[in-house]
């Protein structure tokens, strides 16, 4: 499962689970192409549901079809699944304590030339503000499988970013996953790195590897999930190197950086830099580019871990 469109492996997994599963519906705000569910749609067109360009209206037939006892995945871009129908989520599926599994599609830079009305660097901040909800970031195609699978298993709303395009491999097909259990992809004694999604986590290990060759040892974790935040892994590492840089492609602030802070500064304080965005808009541009632009790169996080080690 080496680089493979993420869209593409979140679609057969969903095709799987519906094959032993009548519960699993896919409903989609007129972007099956986008979210690249119509496979889905075209082998099971009565549980393929289409509501059109409104996205509160995606929520609420998702709602009701949790109540009848459905498992619908409902998608959109992520600006949308966040902003746009908040109220929704947060009232009629998560205040309701039904099972909407909503999916938030090309988070932060990752929406490149949609630009900055579509490039959501505050979905994660909104969501974690709804009591209960579980937040998750696949990292690749074999994280992405495992943790659709997860969730589709667990009862209560969740919400995922998804990165759509093609993506390497990082784990293993029998690795095993957890919703709240992050995962160490390198240990270190030095400094902790602990990255978020498909975009920083590559860009996390890249940036050890050059550190490695400075003589520096630097863990780095795959949080994957930020609420609930793997408490005791993260609280492990701020024990065990006692400097900890987050990495993620959302604003620090209540992101993962965040969430980080709050639990380092009650439970363990530690020096914390963090990699992401800083107060700023989205805008249009090529994903390299606005990586670079708003210092999402292995290199932004070399240079931090090597200031906190000073």
């Amino acid at each position: 499962m080496s680089d493979k469109e993420m869209r593409a492996v979140y679609c057969e997994t969903l095709i799987k689970l519906a094959e032993n599963d009548k519960r699993i519906c896919v409903v989609e705000a007129d972007l099956m192409k986008a979210s690249g569910t119509m496979p889905f749609k075209t082998k099971y067109p009565d549980r393929g549901i289409d509501v059109g360009v409104a996205e509160a209206n995606l929520v609420g037939i998702s709602a009701g079809l949790s109540v009848v006892g459905k498992i619908p995945f409902a998608a959109t871009f992520g600006c949308f699944a966040s902003r746009r129908c908040y109220d929704q989520f947060f009232l009629s599926a998560n205040y309701a304590r039904l099972n909407v599994k909503l999916v938030g599609t090309d988070p932060g830079v990752s929406a490149a030339y949609n630009g900055g009305t579509h490039m959501p660097f505050e979905d994660i901040g909104l969501m974690r503000l709804i009591p209960g909800l579980t937040i998750f970031e696949p990292s690749d195609p074999v994280s992405l499988e495992k943790l659709v699978i997860i969730s589709a298993e667990y009862y209560g709303c969740t919400y995922m970013r998804l990165h759509r395009k093609s993506i390497a491999a990082i784990y293993k097909p029998e690795e095993t996953f957890s919703l709240g259990k992050g995962k160490l992809l390198q240990d270190g004694k030095d400094v902790t790195i602990i990255a978020l999604g498909a975009v920083m986590v590559p860009e996390a290990i890249k940036a050890a590897q050059s550190l490695e060759k400075q003589g520096v040892s630097a863990a780095v974790i795959d949080i994957l999930s930020v609420k609930p935040l793997d408490r005791e892994l993260v609280l492990d590492y701020a024990a065990k190197t006692g400097r900890i840089v987050t990495a993620e492609n959302h604003q620090v602030n209540c992101g993962l950086g965040s969430a980080v802070a709050e639990l380092c500064s009650v439970e363990r304080p530690t020096p914390i830099a963090m990699i992401g965005v800083h107060d700023e808009f989205g805008q249009v541009g090529t994903q390299k580019w606005l990586q670079e632009y708003y210092g999402l790169t292995a290199a932004d996080i070399e240079k931090q871990a090597l200031r906190l080690l000073k």
